[in-house]
């Protein structure tokens, strides 16, 4: 689970990536859970988009897919989504979160 300022962090490295997925009118594949997995694996941060002809709103493909890949949603805006998740070599140092 990640903390408001971790997602703001993940946010920001976000805002200049671009989609490496389109999310179509089969929807989220199996295969397609495959291939984002592996991604997430080699990248850590994703971003994906859902063409217009997707049968499935934004949020509902983000969270399906958050949950078959064990990540973790970070954004979703119009018709674009970004998910994250640590790979076993993290690549991408977040911000630490504050003990109570």
């Amino acid at each position: 689970m990640l903390t408001s300022k971790q997602r703001a962090f993940l946010r920001s490295m976000a805002n200049g990536l671009d989609p490496i997925f389109h999310v179509g009118k089969a929807g989220v594949t199996p295969e397609l859970v495959e291939a984002m997995d592996a991604a997430l694996e080699a990248r850590e941060l994703i971003k994906a988009n859902i063409l217009d002809n997707c049968l499935i709103d934004t949020r509902e493909a983000a969270q399906t897919v958050a949950e078959r890949t064990h990540a973790d949603v970070v954004q979703v805006i119009g018709n674009r989504f970004v998910i994250y998740r640590a790979a076993k070599k993290p690549v991408i140092e977040l911000p630490r979160a504050k003990k109570e």
